[in-house]
């Protein structure tokens, strides 16, 4: 067949797949549960409410892992009240019976369950064998007849030993990467792990191909990785296939194809990649597939019931969504991280038996994020130190790890429930929520809604979100209260402010099945995609702009990337960042500015203005494009009339004046460089010297309305004073006003002292600092 004809008939092949998966499916209606118990909303997934949490039927198909970085985590749901019918139990099928090879009964079938040694089997065993070879008897009674042979052959059995000893090395090098933070230990176990890929492992192999990929603990090696993920995609690895998509995408290491990209895209979503679910989301909203917007809804559902059945009463990890341009433009704003030195400052006073110290490291080390990893130990210890010093919200947080368990501290609800208690009845507000979801869930009480209710609403009374998000949570499913949408609408919309991943799940799923409030798909897509943003491969965010502040280039703009497929925006403006600084050296020089204009198109569509901004300079300067100033023109005018940029107003105004793109107007031009002024202070200075120029060009105008027009009609002052004749006239109005602000601050210091305060007669109270007396 013609190899293009081929790719025709994949990519045909796999559009049908994609448009019979996300056609737009009707969302369920509510359903009266029996009884007048309590019910909750179903999705068409099988996903529901339950008391702030989702559930997740186990034999919903999705691969669980996170892709890009390789954790494993199975994704359970909580079996919890109100729990929609299981389906039917599936007929179980007939397990082949293998037939024996050599022993005294070759090509006899195995009987199962047979009897060996007093004890029964009921799948072929190594039991018995030196060698470690499956066998089984060909009658129940081994003991008495001897009728047995081999279930597998000699090379079987050597094929087996090997898969099974690389499973046994790849464990064990999982748990110590785990237990370490020291990053030359790390690349000496992703090397060990180089020599169990090459035994064949196939969770290994996507290990080594994604830590080659993006240059973790391994030299970064596009090829390899690509050779790595072309083989796996063969056997049917989802991850290798999205992988091979996002390749195709963005152009590493291959030329650039969108439809090939969509082919492994749609696999990869078909095999249960998170990922590339995500992925298909973007792709289809920028595309604009018929129905996209039901479509988007049924991929980013998916990924969010999986994200929201992974939250705890911890809330997660944290993760910082640093934006490069500000960083590097405003170096004095804080980017989320601190510093080293920061922390170690913050563990000293800890170790003085700072309170505040302590508890804010021990939240820190409890949820990790800003530079901080999590660390269970670290923060016991310091909740622990606190609430010894009678710190309410330590006893309270202590009581969380306790109701939560954790590999370092033992699940117990009874020392779970005396901390809640002991905080509670300080007034401590996380006591409360503990309290309420102990009575919620019977966890070491008996199930009481009413004081659940009670505390929940104290809770939720002092701000806190949990209280909120629980009372939402009790207000929609009728639990101890009678229903009420509008209240749940209220409780989830006021969690959602301090931004708690349940609460714009459960706002979702109200808008996509129009419960409480009007449908609205849109809506629900994007408070479907905040949660799915904030699912365990958020984690690369933080990893990306870790290599970019060690200076691996390479590394940051390879995991943006990734990121930016999945709808990222912040990621999508960070590498619009790096290619537009030419920092990396991945892409040619003449490939940079093309690819940073599409993700700044791709961020500006997100709403970033700073990108809107960027994509007007770049089609007034040409990079990347034709210069156009009529479309610069509009994205000023966008970025001035939705975001209200003191910048695009500016750029207006100069646009205006020079009649660029737009017909010249020296009054529209001072209308928009006051507008700028007003926008932001920091325009003043910039605007005032506009405006300076501005006054001088229509002076000259006036006069030649006069009299003098004729002569000065003559007079050219490009040909007089140079083509750049408007910088120098700038350049000396900014001169004489450094000259009068420096003449201004002469003469303010010249004002006298105020002579010193007199000492303070004894016993009369100390005034507060910045106060004045009273005279």
């Amino acid at each position: 067949m013609n190899p293009t004809k081929k790719s025709c008939l994949l990519l045909i092949l796999a559009l049908a797949v994609t448009l019979e998966v996300t056609a737009g499916e009707v969302l369920p209606d509510d359903e009266v549960a029996e009884g007048g118990e309590s019910k909750s909303t179903d999705g068409n997934d099988g996903s529901k409410f339950v008391a702030g949490h989702v559930y997740v039927p186990k034999d919903t198909h999705a691969d669980s892992s996170t892709t890009d970085n390789g954790v494993e985590s199975e994704v359970e749901g909580f079996e919890q009240e109100d729990l929609p019918s299981q389906p039917p139990p599936q007929e179980e099928r007939h397990k082949e019976v293998p037939v024996v090879i050599g022993g005294t009964a070759s090509g006899e079938p195995c009987v199962f369950p047979f009897l060996f040694q007093e004890k029964e089997f009921s799948e072929c065993t190594t039991e018995g064998r030196v060698d470690g070879r499956l066998w089984c008897a060909t009658t129940y009674d081994y003991n008495t007849d001897k009728k047995w042979g081999f279930c597998e052959t000699e090379e079987q059995a050597e094929q087996r030993r090997l898969v099974e000893e690389a499973e046994e090395q790849y464990q064990d090098t999982i748990k110590m990467i785990n237990s370490t933070n020291r990053s030359s230990q790390k690349k000496e176990l992703y090397e060990r792990l180089l020599k169990v890929a090459e035994m064949g492992h196939v969770k290994v192999m996507e290990k080594v191909a994604y830590a080659m990929l993006f240059g973790d603990f391994l030299p970064q090696s596009i090829p390899q990785a690509k050779a790595i993920f072309e083989k796996l995609a063969l056997e049917g690895s989802p991850k290798a296939q999205t992988a091979l998509g996002f390749l195709y995408a963005a152009g590493l290491g291959v030329n650039s194809s969108q439809a090939k990209a969509l082919v492994y895209y749609t696999f990869g979503a078909l095999g249960g990649n998170l990922v590339a679910q995500m992925i298909l989301v973007r792709m289809i909203l920028w595309v604009g597939v018929p129905q996209s917007c039901e479509s988007a809804l049924t991929h980013y559902r998916l990924v969010a019931n999986y994200v929201a059945s992974d939250v705890s009463l911890t809330g997660g990890s944290a993760v910082q969504r640093t934006r490069l341009l500000d960083e590097v433009e405003n170096p004095g704003s804080s980017s989320g991280m601190l510093e080293e030195d920061l922390i170690q400052y913050y563990q000293f006073l800890a170790e003085k038996g700072d309170v505040q110290a302590q508890v804010g490291l021990g939240q820190l080390h409890l949820h990790g994020g800003r530079g901080v990893e999590q660390n269970h130990q670290r923060a016991y210890e310091y909740f622990n130190q606190a609430a010894n010093a009678g710190n309410t919200h330590a006893m309270a947080f202590l009581g969380k790890m306790y109701s939560e368990g954790s590999e370092y501290v033992s699940q117990n609800n009874d020392t779970a429930l005396h901390y809640f208690k002991k905080a509670a009845d300080l007034g401590n507000p996380v006591g409360q929520s503990g309290l309420g979801m102990a009575y919620l869930y019977g966890r070491g009480v008996p199930v009481n809604y009413d004081l659940a209710l009670k505390y929940f609403q104290k809770a939720a009374e002092q701000g806190w979100v949990d209280g909120q998000l629980q009372l939402g949570t009790m207000y929609y499913n009728g639990i101890g209260v009678k229903r009420d949408y509008k209240q749940a609408l209220k409780f989830f919309n006021l969690a959602s402010q301090a931004g708690h991943i349940l609460a714009f799940y459960n706002l979702a799923q109200m808008h996509a099945t129009g419960t409480g409030v009007m449908r609205s798909c849109h809506t629900a897509v994007e408070l479907f995609k905040n949660v799915c943003e904030r699912g365990r491969w958020s984690e690369r965010l933080m990893a990306a702009y870790g290599s970019f502040k060690e200076g691996d280039m390479d590394s940051a703009l390879v995991q943006y990337l990734l990121l930016a497929e999945q709808g990222y925006e912040v990621a999508q403006s960070n590498v619009a960042f790096i290619l537009d600084q030419k920092g990396s050296q991945i892409f040619n020089e003449n490939e940079t500015y093309p690819r940073a204009l599409l993700h700044w198109t791709r961020a500006a569509a997100q709403g970033y203005t700073v990108a809107r901004i960027k994509l007007g300079d770049y089609h007034f300067y040409g990079y990347g494009t034709d210069v156009d100033y009529e479309t610069a023109v509009i994205h000023y005018r966008l970025a001035s009339e939705q975001q209200h940029s003191a910048q695009a107003m500016f750029n207006l105004g100069y646009m205006h004046e020079k009649g660029l793109g737009i017909k010249q107007d020296i009054h529209l031009a001072k209308r928009f460089y006051d507008m700028a002024a007003e926008a932001s202070p920091d325009a003043q200075v910039p605007v005032f010297l506009a405006l300076c120029k501005l006054g001088f060009i229509y002076a000259l105008q006036y006069l030649q309305d006069l009299n003098l027009k004729e002569l000065l009609s003559q007079v050219d002052l490009d040909q007089l004073l140079g083509p750049e004749w408007d910088l120098y006239l700038m350049t000396v109005i900014a001169l004489l006003l450094g000259t009068v602000i420096a003449y201004r601050q002469r003469q303010h210091q010249a004002v006298p002292i105020a002579p010193p305060v007199p000492p303070r007669p004894p016993g009369q109270p100390e005034q507060p600092a910045g106060e004045p007396e009273e005279q």
